[in-house]
């Protein structure tokens, strides 16, 4: 089966607890993180930052207004949308690491990965707001008052359990790829780099993530398939305490930067149905069959929305194509 990427060992037909699961795990973290290692190379934010589109004024010489004249003449408002929760998402890395930390708890393994990941995610604000700040791609003022309340309040998905924990930052991580990704298809080249950069550290943060997942389940099947459908039922983007999160994510959407279709298509269909092969799980109790059948349930509907979108999408582009 595809998800087999290790050797575990596996207690047939018994749960295991949350600190039995990461113990058992343990061994298997230990090689992810030798493999995320090798597999990483080292960048500099300033060598992507084009700083060679600086305007040269100092920020005490303009206003506030002249800041928003020149962010407006930038980018669409979508993308700018977008730019402004990778970010605001991003500085948000005391609280992902407090999480982090609480899941999985002060083992050696773990607290190496919980640090290695952090020093990694810190560059990714770094290089992306030195990008903001050159190009005016964004008003600073607007983002800074936003930053502030958004890390001020520390607003952050908060998984129950370590199977839970497990299951959602695979998810996520791929998720935030993806977004980062998309959104710099939509701007100059200096952006587009920028952003491949961070979905580059961010793909290698999802497979860590997602190739534990593969052992858990191998180790309590039943455990994480509950998991698992959780946190497809329930998912969220970790920007939800960002000033005007709904509307930015409604314009996103819109844009098909990131939206239902973008989260089935690059996010479930490529983790949940072909590397976990949910459907085909064996050695589940009553209780995980019947949250299997609910997950695959719910994806087949996702699917159909997908679909839809995907369809008013190339609707809406051929409608623009035809305008005069």
């Amino acid at each position: 089966m595809a998800h087999r990427t290790t050797s575990v060992r596996r207690v047939r037909g018994r749960r295991l607890s949350g600190a039995a699961l990461l113990h058992e795990l343990t061994p298997v973290a230990a090689r992810l993180l030798d493999q995320h290692l090798s597999m990483t190379r080292e960048w500099f934010p300033h060598e992507l930052i084009p700083y060679d589109q600086w305007t040269g004024a100092r920020a005490d010489e303009r206003s506030a207004a002249q800041d928003t004249e020149m962010a407006a003449t930038k980018i669409d408002n979508a993308v700018r949308s977008a730019l402004i929760v990778n970010l605001l998402t991003e500085d948000n890395l005391p609280y992902y690491f407090e999480t982090i930390h609480r899941l999985f708890g002060p083992g050696d393994v773990w607290s190496a990965w919980a640090r290695r990941w952090t020093a990694e995610e810190a560059r990714h604000s770094m290089v992306i707001y030195g990008y903001l700040m050159v190009t005016r791609a964004v008003d600073p003022v607007a983002l800074e008052r936003a930053r502030m309340v958004q890390v001020s309040t520390g607003v952050v998905p908060r998984p129950p359990s370590i199977a839970d924990g497990l299951a959602y930052v695979a998810l996520q991580e791929l998720a935030t790829r993806v977004a980062h990704r998309n959104t710099g298809r939509h701007l100059d080249a200096a952006g587009d780099a920028v952003m491949k950069r961070v979905a580059a550290d961010e793909n290698l943060h999802h497979l860590f993530y997602r190739d534990l997942v593969s052992a858990a389940l191998e180790l309590d099947p039943s455990t994480m398939v509950e998991a698992i459908e959780r946190q497809v039922t329930t998912f969220e983007m970790p920007g939800g305490g960002i000033p005007q999160f709904r509307e930015h994510a409604t314009a996103i959407a819109y844009a098909g930067i990131y939206d239902l279709a973008v989260h089935h298509r690059q996010v479930l269909e490529p983790v949940v149905e072909r590397k976990w092969c949910v459907a085909r799980l064996g050695g589940l109790d009553s209780a995980a069959a019947v949250a299997r059948d609910r997950l695959m349930s719910r994806l087949r509907r996702s699917e159909r929305v997908a679909q839809r979108l995907q369809d008013r999408q190339h609707e809406r582009r051929l409608a623009s194509a035809a305008a005069p």
